[in-house]
């Protein structure tokens, strides 16, 4: 009897200590008692400061989450720039994409010697390739008043031309962290994509000295571009730093003189993240004679509004749509991008994802062109890396149509990813993608900080 007792007494101790180790002594279902902790990943959609907002009182939740984004280190000088015309600005994303869009177009006019959209588009190549290299605004306005090619090397637009698609060749990636519901700046690292090689090489049409000096239509106004940006909509949280960068280059641009003698117009415009507001914005902007759209700011927009605009010969021209697919589709030379394509973003963030060594990995994507588009990137990058297909899970949700719609309801996609036993999940989408974190947190999921 005494040697029984002390026989529990042993395994009571033992089990005590196991119970310590792995939370999972005298459990029936270990791996239950054991949960595991989950890393969140993000990308360029809510990567951003202003994300903190969308989950309010749970943005606790965002520490410890990391991502990808599109971006170039950022000189302090423009920062400062930017800061005089939004005082609150606290995200830089998109900024200098969009400052870039501007100038080039604004370029590519002067070149042309019109403001005619077709003549135009033809010069937005060739502005970034092959000719005397320029990087301030004054300078490189000067040498396209002289006829000058120009090889225009901006704020974003630093590792390399367009390709003959229009869009850049090479790009610059940062690894972001939140951490005290902020981005830690001190955290953040810069890697190159793609190659510098693949610009375009054509030469852009010739006779440039000899076009008029003021724009060319039969009313004489000036060059007029219009906004199709995100000022309400999923994509809201990335409105101030694109609205920045674009207010602040009409303002250098026309404090350099302008462009064919006259000052450049903006026309605002909201794209509100969604395709029927987008489209009747761009109806507007052929009303009122807009040149060149700047926008929209998400791919799926673009993708929705891209034949309109088309169909009235006027150029597209967004600082952040990413779908590769944008790549090949039929705009008759018309469409532009000063953002990346999404399959360099797919190689960044498989390799951040995959440094932490993860064992499954589940990726929820909005249900659109950029959404799904950047899934798949992500998936196959995965695999070349070694993720065999039962080791990554794919999920989707339907972003709300329209702002009175109800919000993201994930709770069954959660608790599919807890059950699958998940290490690793990442989140594509914009600011309604927030849901998708607390439906993480609401169904169990342990989320690593």
């Amino acid at each position: 009897m005494l040697r029984s007792r002390a026989s529990r007494a042993a395994l009571s101790t033992a089990c005590a200590a196991l119970l310590l180790a792995t939370s999972a002594c005298g459990s029936d279902k270990p791996e239950e008692a054991a949960a595991t902790q989950v890393r969140l990943y993000g990308t360029d959609g809510n990567m951003q400061n202003s994300y903190v907002d969308a989950l309010k009182d749970r943005a606790d939740l965002l520490n410890g989450m990391k991502g990808t984004t599109p971006l170039t280190p950022l000189p302090e000088s423009f920062k400062d720039r930017l800061r005089t015309v939004d005082p609150k600005l606290k995200d830089y994303l998109y900024s200098a994409e969009t400052y870039d869009a501007i100038v080039i177009s604004v370029l590519a006019a002067q070149l042309a010697g019109t403001t005619e959209p077709a003549a135009i588009a033809k010069q937005i190549v060739g502005v970034t390739t092959g000719g005397q290299r320029c990087e301030e605004v004054t300078t490189c306005l000067q040498l396209a008043r002289a006829g000058q090619d120009l090889e225009y090397r901006g704020v974003s637009l630093n590792r390399g031309g367009f390709t003959d698609v229009g869009e850049p060749a090479a790009a610059s990636y940062a690894t972001l962290h939140f951490d005290d519901q902020q981005l830690d700046d001190g955290k953040t690292e810069f890697v190159g994509a793609g190659n510098e090689s693949g610009a375009s090489t054509k030469t852009p049409p010739r006779g440039k000295k000899s076009r008029p000096a003021k724009s060319y239509k039969e009313d004489g106004s000036p060059l007029v571009l219009g906004g199709l940006l995100p000022k309400t909509g999923d994509l809201a949280l990335a409105y101030p730093p694109i609205a920045a960068g674009a207010a602040l280059a009409i303002r250098e641009i026309n404090a350099a003189g302008g462009v064919l003698g006259d000052p450049v117009v903006w026309i605002d415009g909201d794209d509100g993240t969604d395709p029927k507001v987008a489209k009747a914005m761009v109806a507007s902007h052929v009303q009122h004679g807009v040149d060149v759209i700047i926008g929209a700011a998400a791919s799926g927009i673009s993708r929705a509004v891209l034949p309109d605009v088309v169909a009235a010969g006027l150029i597209l021209f967004s600082p952040s749509n990413t779908d590769a697919g944008l790549s090949t589709v039929d705009d008759k030379g018309l469409y532009f991008r000063t953002a990346p394509s999404d399959i360099l973003q797919g190689r960044a963030l498989a390799d951040v994802i995959m440094r932490d060594g993860p064992h499954k990995i589940a990726i929820v994507a909005r249900k659109d062109s950029y959404g799904e588009g950047l899934q798949e990137n992500v998936r196959a990058e995965l695999e070349r890396a070694g993720m065999g297909a039962d080791r990554v899970k794919l999920l989707s949700y339907v972003p709300p149509d329209g702002a009175t719609a109800p919000p993201v309801d994930f709770s069954a996609g959660a608790k599919e990813i807890k059950d699958y036993g998940a290490d690793a999940v990442l989140v594509i989408g914009f600011g309604e993608s927030a849901r998708v974190i607390t439906a993480l947190a609401d169904a169990g999921v342990q989320i690593r900080h």
